[in-house]
């Protein structure tokens, strides 16, 4: 089933429980979807739509706002609220692919710099782009960044 289907079959579902948390989260993630496709229609008048691959870094996005959220949260003693974004984040990371583990990580940080023949710094664009067509919501790019880096500084 696709990304979208399973989202909207989903919160039929949920309004069918009247799970109003899980409902709540599923709308903000549609209203995310929604928006995107306007805003791509304003970019080309032609776009056939939004790709699993566009939807998975939607999520991911608003997987990383909540946690932003949730850590401001508990800085400011607002626990409540904190939980409140943790579940949203528990919700919204079930329609992400799995996150590769730490050595799956390397592992394919190295694959991708053998491919591409990577060899010093300056390739670094290439290799994070290649990464994130191959693995779009499966890791933290912003961890892999300074993992690139000292790879290709060795």
């Amino acid at each position: 089933m696709e990304l979208r289907e399973r989202i909207q079959a989903d919160t039929k579902e949920a309004m069918k429980s009247k799970d109003a948390a899980r409902l709540s989260t599923l709308r903000l993630i549609s209203a995310a979807i929604k928006d995107r496709e306007i805003a791509a229609r304003g970019e080309n008048a032609e776009h056939p739509g939004l790709t699993d691959a566009d939807l998975t870094a939607i999520l991911s996005k608003m997987v990383k706002q909540r946690q932003e959220s949730a850590r401001a949260y508990e800085e400011g003693g607002r626990l409540e609220l904190a939980e409140k974004e943790e579940a949203e984040i528990g919700i919204i990371q079930g329609y992400l692919p799995r996150q590769l583990d730490a050595g799956e990580v390397q592992a394919a940080i190295d694959a991708v710099i053998a491919e591409l023949g990577a060899n010093s710094v300056r390739d670094m664009g290439r290799v994070m782009g290649e990464l994130k067509t191959r693995f779009a919501g499966q890791m933290d790019f912003g961890a892999v960044g300074p993992m690139i880096k000292d790879r290709l500084m060795k």
